[in-house]
């Protein structure tokens, strides 16, 4: 089975209600489809958010990166021969992250179904079932409280609450929410990247000495900023997740080797696909560090392929895959099955997808 083309597309999908972090709004997932096509007309799909503030990709540099530089490289090339095609995207072009990822999706769906193999049971085949938490946006606290609290009641038992745009603020956020919903809901913060170390420090030992019992922190401080990164890890109880810090698996061996964070967040958009975040997951279980899979706002394309790994391996014991929940419509023809928090991973072939409807050529 030899790659015989590869077609660029995307689809358009509104969100439910927008989403705030500490560093962007957003109201619809703006989502590039790639379709790998072989010579037996088999189609493996692949897809790309652009997530320009994260990964520094836009819509238009992820088609002009596939279309110009990493397809042409690609075609012609044999499916079974992974890891050669793997190499290839590799290094084909620095950074591109995005774009990599969506033909590394592809590739892979393209080999499970040469095979007759689901994605999940190539990568370990661990467990079949899945449970996400569910972010709450960034909001003023009685919004953010009355979000949380509809989560609980649609059965979710773990809220992501976006944090790091202003420290009271955010000090009211936690407690408000934390009274609403009771002890026994898991509550994680995601700061993406607003505090500085020293704050973070005081921001979360005032969570510690309130007895709010945060599961974990992400992403306190700036991507770049390693040593502050481990200099909060290093002074607080809480764990500490590196989200944006946790690029590629070049970083992520730096941030395990300075055990500068307690957690890692994996992500396919930062890692360059599935190939690049199987070896994030290697490198963390050799130091028996947990994991979690992480999404970008993204179809179910690249949410089943996350969940694939996510249900591979047993080093990644969390999953923020709500991706799919936030949507108001579902393209995905196939694929992981979402009900709420449970997460059901497909046994067809590949990622078990056979159609995205409303896929819109790019030319």
């Amino acid at each position: 089975m030899k790659i015989r083309e590869v077609l660029i597309g995307k689809v358009s999908i509104p969100l439910k209600k927008p989403f705030k972090t500490a560093l962007r709004e957003v109201n619809s997932a703006e989502d590039i489809i790639v379709k790998v096509v072989a010579d037996s007309g088999e189609i493996g799909f692949g897809n790309a958010p652009p997530t320009a503030v994260i990964t520094g990709d836009s819509q238009a540099s992820i088609v002009a990166a596939i279309r110009e530089t990493l397809a042409p490289r690609i075609v012609g090339m044999d499916v079974e021969n992974l890891e050669g095609i793997m190499t290839t995207l590799d290094r084909a072009m620095l950074h591109n992250s995005s774009a990599k990822a969506a033909l590394d999706i592809a590739v892979h769906d393209l080999f499970g179904k040469r095979f007759g193999l689901p994605l999940y049971k190539f990568f370990g085949g661990f467990r079949t079932r899945l449970e996400t938490d569910l972010t709450i946006s960034l909001n003023a606290p009685e919004e953010m409280v009355r979000d949380a609290l509809e989560a609980i009641a649609e059965g979710y038992t773990a809220l992501k609450l976006k944090v790091g745009n202003d420290p009271m603020l955010d000090r009211q956020r936690v407690h408000a929410i934390r009274s609403a919903v009771g002890k026994d809901v898991k509550i994680r913060l995601d700061a993406n990247q607003g505090w500085n170390a020293k704050e973070a420090v005081r921001i979360i030992r005032g969570f510690e000495a309130d007895g709010l019992d945060i599961e974990l922190i992400e992403q306190p401080v700036k991507a770049h900023d390693v040593a502050g990164l481990k200099y909060v890890t290093d002074r607080v109880e809480t764990e500490i997740m590196a989200d944006e810090s946790a690029f590629g698996a070049f970083e992520v061996f730096e941030l395990l080797s300075l055990r500068a964070c307690d957690l890692i967040n994996i992500k396919l958009m930062k890692a360059g696909g599935l190939h690049n975040a199987i070896k994030i997951a290697h490198f963390a279980e050799t130091m028996d560090v947990g994991c979690m899979m992480g999404c970008m706002l993204e179809s179910k394309v690249g949410i089943t392929a996350a969940a694939s790994i996510a249900a591979g391996k047993r080093i990644v014991s969390r999953t923020d895959l709500d991706a799919a929940v936030l949507l108001a419509a579902d393209p995905v023809v196939g694929g992981v099955s979402v009900s709420g928090k449970e997460i059901l991973i497909p046994e067809a072939p590949g990622l078990g997808i056979s159609d995205v409807v409303g896929w819109e050529p790019v030319h």
